[in-house]
């Protein structure tokens, strides 16, 4: 209660109750708003009232002055001068033009008729020589009379523009049109001096101060003067030679004429007669000379030079005027100095929509515009085009480059939205016909103003515009000194041609939706010389930069032994060598090299197909290391991380086409010793791009590993570099392997979480060049994912191993595959699982043994071995002398034939998963498609040399390949039929010519290694990827997955190191290293053929090769346990020996071996027992 009544408070003369103070604060402050509200109300309705009251009188006035000025007008027709005129005419003039304009937004019909009568006055008095008489006259007069003419020329300005602006030749108004080119005459009268009849010698410096002060003035932003002109070039026809039936082109021309001479008459201000030579310098050191154009340069760049399709809007005989260097360099100047602000107005003007047009940016525009306007060219002909004039390059290049970094976030912005709405399109399944159908038109439409702004750029995909570049540059570093130089260019170097074809490569990806940036590609990779200045200038910049890499390192890792090759094989070389002659002559031309520095070579290449590497020691590795790159492409410049961006984007696109014969035997373009040096390079820098900043330049980097991949894999194939480079950026600093496989498995599942920000250095190292560890860390890494994999999967439950839960299965020696497939397919990733086999033998009755991982292994190794056999009619070999495994292009007709193999790729998946040896090796183009790479035209040597022989022979074929009658066709044998297949639409009908034929070379090799497999290479890798990871597959290539002495799938060669198995064997039961049988055994072992010893070892381990890395990593370990038999002693000399045979057991790896006395019998019994494949019933 007292409480409450402390928060009481009395108020005197309160009758009826008390209030709390809240209550009473609130209601104060409610009465003081609606006070002040009462106030604002009060004060906005006397506003109101005077606004409409003077908008009331002026309107009163407007009319009244109209009435009047058109009685005057007519009545003082005669009495012309210019006091009248200024006086009498203009001034009511603009008071009631201007305020019709500001009260219904546009002139009215009215409006017009008076325009016409007071412009057709001011035209007749301009053109009188009484300076009396004429208006013009009042600029000379006095400082009054100067002022009252700028002002109201000023005025007219701006009257006269906004008559420009809505200007349509397309609507058919014959009045609009005349009064449009009454208004273009006067505004061309009043700015030129030349048009004044009054003036005399004496007078014209005062004409001419007044015209320039004219000029300045309304070129500034606030006279709309540009922005005006847009608005009607923007309704011109985009064909100057367009006629429309109701407005004559002589209209069209004229208008379109005075309105260019207005936007370009700013620029004319210093004196039409200047130097070009000098203009430039003028804008350098003349500060009032820059300052008097620097507005109009602004405003043409932003209103006039976004203008779609600029150019093709104007009259030809037009553009001398807008390409002359005082117009043109001084916009380009200015921009450079002005960006932001500049950039910034053509930001607002793609937000106004009757500015733009479609999705593409006002700067894309203005890119176009530039580059279509100093440059004349033919759009048909690539070699032919010219620069202007007098053209400043550097200037040229530095404007684009810089419209270029502004535009390209705008470009990517653009596609990123377009893909996110297709995206929402396809979620929301869009089900109205007309939606769908505007949709469509809308994309049509994006894609057609897109290729023609790629159009509008054209010149930088033309190889004249790269070669003229390249011209100057030259020429600048032989005349550097000399003044009498006659082209203006301040310096050009390869540095600002490296930037401004660096641009244009991501922008034309971005416009050109249809072949993305591959026209620049094929220029830049196919102009003479151009690869060469680009290593030219890195070497320079990067590998001279404490690098010691050198020729003599480089034969400390090479050694040369002495050419063992067959004649056939040296017959089929030198084949292809001299049939290669034309086309290497042509990629000579394209590179630069001449002949003279193809025979230097020769020397080298005599003895390339016979180089082998050695190994190396820490010297060597050190020397592959670059060390200007050993903070990865961040601690370089700016100028050199573009000319690595442009050097790798540019050599990837030509490596595609490179065939081995001339990137190994021609060496074109570059030698192999300028190869090594290239590849250590790109490794170092993506190793150390990745390790030490995860904020790389993607762009950069994507690049680089690019070309870096085309290197390695070419290096897999055909070795040209020493191991040691490969994996020298990682030598010192490489983490233990277990630490590499936790941070390679940390950046997969932030990739699959779409969490790209937790993705580690080192795990973006092992995902894209795993190739920098060495290849046995990368076979431990493989191991360490699956025991990392059955680890979570025993935390989460499953059954890992034997015994309750496992999967039971029942399989019949003679129908193993198809017992397999029907009890195993379905399982899918929990094939996984321990698998469970009892055999069933010919007579239905199970085999005798239990399986403790053996009889899988076993099984697994047999169906393998049936179902990858060619006469089963899943695979076939490929005719080389490796015989490897590739899928029957014919399997892939039957439904039935593509599930299998899928089910064949979840058995290898489950031998990689186990670490189950496999008796088979696939070929590297299919290996290829499993770990998601692209196969190339040299890689078909390897699947069907006879075919890749044939196109070879095509493709450097010196005569007319029409004479071999081919078209874009290939014929294959299927199931009995001929069956033609086209390698593009229409290829039937289109024949094989000079011009076409590395196309048809390419199409070929194309369907044979990616088309052709890929639908089965897919089922395959179905099947495999239910149990082991993309990722895991992707730390080998295809000849480390599948060939040489390494093989992941199986093991090592067809015969092993017996010293290797003999230091790697436990001996148990009795038996040890010095006991008289295993003495025995190893010298009958020794003694054995490579097959029998093969044999051996898969009755012992269920797989005929050796592990991976040597029997040192079997598990569990090769085991020779003792059978104790009761035999007299005197058997070693002669009688009978033990009788009973070897056995084994597989899922133990042990080899159960009785005490033979004999050397003699211990070699037949053995023998005998790994020959009979009688399984768990041997007797």
């Amino acid at each position: 209660m007292d409480l409450q009544r402390k928060q009481q408070v009395s108020m005197r003369g309160a009758s009826v109750r008390e209030i709390s103070r809240d209550a009473l604060l609130e209601q104060v402050t409610k009465e003081r708003e609606l006070r002040s509200y009462n106030r604002r109300v009060a004060a906005s309705a006397l506003f109101i009232q005077r606004v409409w009251r003077r908008y009331n009188m002026a309107k009163k006035v407007a009319m009244k002055l109209r009435r009047e000025w058109d009685i005057q007008v007519s009545e003082d027709a005669e009495v012309l001068n210019c006091t009248w005129v200024s006086n009498t005419l203009l001034r009511p003039f603009l008071f009631f033009i201007t305020y019709s304009s500001t009260l219904y937004q546009k002139p009215q019909v009215t409006d017009d008729k008076c325009m016409l009568k007071c412009f057709k006055i001011l035209l007749k008095s301009i053109n009188l020589a009484d300076p009396e008489k004429n208006f013009c006259a009042l600029a000379l007069g006095t400082p009054e009379e100067k002022s009252a003419w700028l002002y109201q020329s000023c005025k007219l300005f701006s009257i006269c523009s906004y008559v420009l602006s809505k200007c349509n030749y397309s609507s058919g108004f014959k009045d609009t049109v005349l009064l449009t080119a009454i208004c273009m005459r006067l505004m061309i009268a009043l700015t030129d001096i030349k048009t004044w009849k009054n003036i005399k010698t004496a007078s014209a410096s005062d004409g001419a101060i007044a015209t320039r002060s004219l000029i300045i003035t309304i070129s500034n932003r606030s006279s709309g003067l540009y922005c005006c002109m847009r608005s009607y070039i923007m309704k011109l026809p985009v064909s100057a030679d367009k006629q429309y039936k109701i407005v004559q082109i002589d209209d069209l021309v004229m208008v379109t004429a005075s309105a260019i001479t207005l936007a370009v008459r700013p620029f004319q201000v210093a004196g039409p007669q200047i130097d070009e030579k000098l203009l430039l310098h003028q804008l350098n050191t003349n500060q009032k000379f820059f300052q008097d154009i620097k507005d109009a340069a602004e405003q043409f760049c932003i209103f006039l030079l976004t203008i779609p399709w600029f150019k093709e809007r104007i009259p030809g005989a037009l553009l001398p005027a807008l390409r002359h260097p005082t117009v043109l360099f001084p916009c380009l100047k200015v921009l450079l100095i002005s960006k932001d602000e500049i950039f910034s107005e053509m930001a607002n003007l793609d937000k106004i929509k009757e500015s733009n047009v479609g999705p593409v940016p006002s700067a894309a525009w203005a890119l176009g515009n530039i580059m279509s306007l100093v440059t004349e060219h033919d759009s048909e002909c690539t070699d032919s085009g010219r620069f202007l004039e007098c053209l400043d390059y550097k200037l040229y290049l530095h404007a684009v480059c810089c419209i270029s970094e502004f535009l390209l976030p705008c470009l990517e912005m653009v596609r990123d939205t377009k893909k996110y709405n297709d995206k929402e399109t396809t979620a929301d399944d869009i089900s109205k016909e007309a939606t769908q159908s505007n949709f469509l038109k809308k994309e049509e439409y994006s894609e057609d103003l897109s290729m023609s702004l790629v159009n509008l750029i054209k010149p930088v995909q033309q190889q004249w515009h790269l070669i003229r570049l390249l011209a100057v540059v030259k020429k600048n570093d032989m005349t550097i000194g000399e003044s009498h130089s006659s082209v203006q260019s301040s310096c050009l170097e390869l540095l600002d041609i490296v930037f401004f074809y660096s641009h244009m490569l991501r922008i034309y990806s971005l416009l050109n939706l249809a072949s993305g940036s591959l026209p620049v590609l094929n220029v830049l990779a196919f102009t003479p010389g151009f690869l060469l200045e680009l290593w030219e200038g890195l070497e320079g910049s990067l590998m001279s930069q404490g690098s010691t890499m050198s020729s003599s390192t480089e034969q400390k890792d090479i050694s040369h032994v002495s050419l063992q090759k067959g004649a056939l094989e040296e017959k089929e070389r030198r084949s292809v060598k001299d049939s290669g002659n034309k086309w290497v002559n042509v990629l000579q031309k394209f590179t630069g090299k001449s002949t003279l520095d193809t025979d230097i070579h020769s020397s080298d290449r005599g003895s390339l197909f016979s180089e082998t590497f050695g190994t190396t020691d820490q010297h060597s590795v050190d020397n592959w290391d670059v060390e200007s790159l050993r903070r990865g492409p961040q601690g370089i410049s700016k100028g050199a991380s573009c000319m690595l961006y442009l050097f790798c984007t540019t050599y990837a696109h030509l490596l595609l086409v490179l065939d081995d014969t001339e990137f190994y035997e021609k060496q074109v373009p570059f030698s192999l010793e300028q190869q090594r040096k290239i590849s250590a390079m790109l490794n170092t820098a993506v190793y150390n791009g990745f390790i030490y900043n995860g904020q790389y330049d993607k762009i950069l980097m994507d690049s680089a590993v690019r070309c870096l991949h085309l290197l390695y894999e070419r290096d897999c194939r055909h070795r040209f570099c020493p191991p040691s480079l490969w994996t020298a950026p990682a030598s010192k600093n490489r983490p233990p392997v277990a630490a590499a496989a936790r941070a390679h498995e940390a950046l997969s599942n932030a990739l699959r979480s779409g969490d790209a920000l937790t993705s580690q250095s080192m795990g973006s190292v092992i995902n894209t060049i795993p190739h920098v560890f060495p290849f046995e860390e990368r076979v431990q890494m493989f191991r360490e994912f699956i025991k990392s994999d059955k680890e979570s999967r025993r935390m989460a439950g499953e059954i890992a191993g034997p015994g309750p839960g496992s999967v039971e299965i029942a399989i019949r020696r003679d129908h193993i595959i198809e017992d397999g497939f029907r009890q195993l397919n379905s399982l899918g990733s929990k094939l996984k699982s321990c698998i469970n086999v009892s055999f069933v033998n010919e007579y239905g009755l199970p085999e005798a043994g239990l399986d403790y991982g053996g009889l899988f292994k076993e099984f697994l190794t047999d169906i393998a071995k049936a179902a990858f056999n060619p006469d089963y009619g899943l695979f076939s070999q490929t005719s080389t002398s490796e015989r490897l495994l590739i899928p029957h292009p014919v399997a892939g007709l039957l439904d039935k034939n593509i599930h299998m193999i899928e089910f064949l790729g979840r058995l290898v998946g489950k031998a990689l998963y186990e670490g189950i040896l496999l008796d088979y090796s696939f070929s590297l183009v299919f290996v290829q498609k499993l770990l998601g790479r692209y196969s190339f035209i040299d890689e078909l040597s390897g699947l069907d040399p006879e075919l890749y022989r044939n196109l070879m022979y095509v493709k450097h074929y010196d005569g007319d390949v029409k004479d071999l009658s081919l078209d874009f066709t290939v014929t294959e044998e299927s199931l009995g039929k001929r069956v033609v297949t086209e390698l593009k639409p229409g290829g039937a009908n289109l024949i094989v010519t000079n011009e076409n034929k590395l196309q048809y070379v390419h199409a070929i090799a194309d369907y044979k290694l990616n088309r052709q497999v890929f639908p089965l290479a897919n089922a395959f890798y179905r099947g495999l990827v239910d149990l082991i990871l993309p990722s895991w597959l992707r730390l080998f290539n295809a000849s480390e997955f599948n060939q040489c002495h390494l093989q992941l799938l199986s093991g090592g060669e067809h015969d092993f190191d017996i010293d290797d198995l003999k230091n790697n064997t436990r001996y148990t039961g009795g038996y040890s290293e010095g006991s008289r049988t295993i003495k025995l055994f190893w010298e009958v072992v020794r003694g054995f053929e490579p097959k029998e010893r093969c044999m051996l070892l898969k009755f012992v381990t269920s797989c005929s090769r050796a592990p991976l890395l040597g029997f040192k990593h079997l598990q569990p370990s090769f085991t020779i346990h003792k059978v104790a038999c009761d035999v007299p002693l005197w058997a070693v000399i002669g009688g009978q020996d033990v009788d009973r045979l070897p056995s084994a057991s597989t899922c133990y790896n042990t080899l159960k071996l009785p005490t033979y006395k004999r050397q003699n019998t211990l070699r037949n019994k053995l023998l005998y027992a790994i020959s009979s494949n009688a399984g768990f019933e041997l007797s």
